[in-house]
């Protein structure tokens, strides 16, 4: 006899890119996956260019938006070692977080810190790790090193600063507003730049007496590019995690050579599911304590219930948001254990 389809809740795109609440069928458990039900999830701008038809999801993985999500572990398969139903944990997601339910590979989980909303956790994976990819194993970011990290006021700049201050790395940041420089500052940050009032690369000279950087968090691309690459020092790198102002530039090969440079290029969910697990091991043997005490906290800009998602990528499209946009699919989103 046929089994029934259990269905679920979950916010889909339609044609002309509208989002709406819709009946779905609720996703199948492939090996070595539990399924999650969903508390909060977080925007992140990958979302908008899914919903715009320009950043299909990898192969397989859910059409449905969100790439992390928060929640309550609703069964776990026969096989499937140290993760029990009822564990509240948060997750990087390759899609599927704005939904009621998620399946999550059980070794992507991580645990929720005690204390913690499910909002608060929904607004860490995605930006935690790709900040931590990018400066620690991409550029080999060190203690005693200056970066510069632009977008600092947004959820994976908030957690960028967070990451170098704890591993003793000389912070400059560019921001867009007074109130951003300002949360910069207190985030840790020895410089923060309005690059809409000032040219940042005239200030980090400056700053630093002229010897620039060492490593650059880059997601603005094209119009920053010349700058930036005089500003880096002898054997600096610079990562590149977006393209915001355009996707094309042009250099002097004879600057690169001479400076030694490493110019990387980076992204995070088209990464296959082993690269993403060494990730997260390797996250949580460096900053695991730190989260645990609380030095790690991700930047939450406000919780939106899930059905006025539209506004919410609309804040965050026009940068309105310091830190993570989160919304909330369950009513209990904001408390905590």
């Amino acid at each position: 006899m046929d089994t029934e389809e259990v269905r679920m809740k979950a916010m889909v795109v339609g044609e002309g890119g509208e989002l709406r609440l819709a009946e779905v069928p609720e996703p199948g458990l492939r090996p070595g996956e539990v399924m999650v039900d969903v508390h909060a999830t977080a925007l992140n701008r990958a979302d908008l260019a899914q919903r715009a038809g320009h950043y299909p999801p990898p192969p397989g993985e859910s059409e449905i938006l969100g790439l992390e999500m928060a929640g309550v572990v609703a069964s776990v398969p026969e096989g499937v070692r140290g993760v029990q139903v009822g564990d509240r944990v948060c997750a990087l997601l390759p899609g599927g977080g704005y939904a009621e339910r998620v399946a999550v590979p059980a070794g992507m989980l991580m645990a929720v810190p005690d204390g913690w909303s499910f909002a608060k956790a929904a607004a860490l994976p995605e930006a935690a790790f790709t900040a931590f990819l990018n400066l620690f194993l991409e550029a080999d970011l060190r203690s005693g090193e200056r970066v510069l990290i632009h977008g600092g006021a947004s959820g994976v700049g908030t957690a960028a600063i967070r990451q170098a201050v704890l591993a003793g790395a000389h912070v400059i940041t560019t921001a867009g507003s007074s109130a951003k420089v300002e949360a910069c500052r207190r985030l840790g940050a020895e410089l923060a730049i309005d690059y809409r009032k000032e040219d940042f690369a005239e200030a980090v000279r400056e700053h630093t007496g002229g010897a620039g950087v060492d490593v650059i968090l880059d997601m603005v691309g094209e119009a920053y590019f010349p700058r930036n690459l005089d500003l880096l020092q002898v054997g600096g790198r610079m990562v590149f995690i977006a393209s915001l102002s355009g996707r094309r530039a042009s250099f002097d090969i004879r600057e690169l050579m001479a400076k030694r440079a490493m110019l990387k290029g980076s992204t995070l969910r088209a990464r296959p599911l082993a690269e993403k697990l060494r990730i997260r091991r390797a996250f949580e043997e460096r900053f695991g304590q730190a989260l645990i005490e609380g030095r790690l906290d991700p930047v939450v800009d406000r919780v939106v219930p899930l059905a006025h998602v539209d506004e919410a990528l609309a804040q965050m499209r026009d940068n309105r948001n310091i830190g993570k946009i989160v919304l909330a699919v369950r009513d209990d989103a904001e408390s905590a254990s």
